[in-house]
């Protein structure tokens, strides 16, 4: 009858609202992986021992294998 879990009901809420207040532009810049603008850039992802923050769209596509190029572009390689 209950759809949800109570795992399920306390979702985490860092990347919204109170959160963002405190940073630029409340965290919308250009995202440096797929050049959109105005997007909240707030995730971060680790490349070749660097933090690079994101966009959700992005940090998916890295999470599942897809922008490998783009990403290591990000990253000068030493």
């Amino acid at each position: 009858m209950w759809p949800y879990t109570l795992a399920e009901e306390h979702v985490g809420k860092t990347h919204r609202g109170k959160g963002l207040k405190d940073q630029a532009r409340h965290g919308r810049t250009v995202c440096p992986v797929c050049k959109r603008t105005a997007v909240k850039v707030v995730y971060e992802v680790t490349v070749k021992d660097k933090t690079v923050k994101v966009c959700k769209t992005c940090k998916a596509s890295i999470a599942n294998g897809k922008m490998q190029k783009e990403v290591e572009a990000l990253v000068p390689a030493s």
